[in-house]
């Protein structure tokens, strides 16, 4: 074991959350062109659309590090949309901060988190602000989904979509976190915490954490205890055996895996979706559990009963055979 610091002090993911580009994991050719702005001191409104903890927050905190230095924080504005929604915010917060003076640089960064959360009249406040303050004010806006946000806001950003992170990226960066923790993982223990993040590099952090306190080594099978993830072995059987036309050997996987587990439906729908292409099923068994996966997240989405509509699935795909 190393000299670390004991365990559980300090969030991993703000402990080790890059302080620069250089350090971002995973998306190179992002990085590069990000740079390339910062270079040539010329840096345009910004769009980071992507899924969630893969590296657009730390984008934009490493562009005001990078522009300001040890005064980034005096420059920076960071605001979350989906707490802020009305259009006082725009008028008010952001407009206070752009019309604030300040020295010894070009512009100030104000960096709007979750932005595809702001009703249509911020949007259009918001869209009416960044012409006004252009010569002096940066906007780098953050979402989920791009589609969500205006087409006046879009045509006047640089848009960058971020992609779920690749595995390898995510493993490297694990092995960094745990070899500076002094923390003992197996090859089994990386690749289920790969596994579960599914791209998103803060729960693979959060969840090596949270393995690392449980036991002198984080191995496979703490991760899964932890993380709130089947096995994939145990979806896959699920699948194959209702896929066979044996519903109430499938029914049983779902049901240890919803009580005894404790996994929610929405994770394990989300856990089928990813691994459909994985299970070596010819192309009309997988065409219907697409279909079948589609129509129960739906329905999941609109507040319906999660075992019923998983045992629905199941008997469909039973009755297919």
């Amino acid at each position: 074991m190393s000299d670390a610091p004991p365990q559980g002090r300090e969030v991993w993911i703000e402990k080790y959350r890059p302080g620069s580009l250089s350090e971002v994991a995973g998306h190179e050719t992002i990085v590069q062109r990000l740079e390339n702005y910062i270079e040539q001191n010329d840096l345009p409104h910004l769009l980071f659309a992507g899924p969630a903890g893969v590296g657009k927050t730390t984008c934009a905190v490493a562009i005001a590090k990078e522009i300001y230095g040890e005064h980034w924080r005096e420059n920076f504005l960071e605001l979350n949309a989906s707490d802020e929604r009305g259009i006082d915010v725009v008028r008010d917060r952001i407009k206070s901060f752009a019309r604030s003076s300040f020295g010894g640089y070009d512009y100030r960064v104000i960096f709007l988190d979750e932005a595809d959360a702001l009703t249509s009249d911020a949007q259009s406040a918001l869209r009416r602000t960044m012409e006004q303050f252009s010569h002096n004010t940066r906007f780098i806006l953050s979402c989920n989904y791009s589609s969500k946000i205006i087409d006046p806001i879009q045509s006047r950003c640089t848009v960058f979509r971020f992609s779920p992170l690749a595995d390898d990226a995510i493993a490297g960066q694990i092995r960094q976190i745990a070899d500076a923790e002094g923390i003992e993982i197996t090859k089994a223990g990386i690749d289920a915490l790969v596994y579960a993040a599914g791209g998103d590099m803060r729960k693979a952090i959060n969840d090596l954490q949270a393995a690392g306190v449980v036991g002198e080594t984080v191995d496979e099978e703490t991760v899964y205890d932890i993380a709130s993830t089947a096995r994939p072995e145990e979806i896959e059987e699920m699948v194959q055996l209702a896929l066979a036309g044996d519903f109430m050997a499938a029914r049983s996987i779902l049901e240890t895996l919803l009580t005894e587990e404790g996994i929610a439906g929405d994770d394990i729908i989300d856990q089928l979706h990813r691994s459909v292409w994985e299970y070596g099923l010819g192309e009309r068994e997988a065409v219907q559990l697409m279909d079948r996966i589609g129509e129960t997240d739906y329905r999941l989405t609109l507040g319906a009963n999660e075992r019923v509509q998983l045992e629905a699935l199941l008997a469909g795909l039973a009755l297919d055979e």
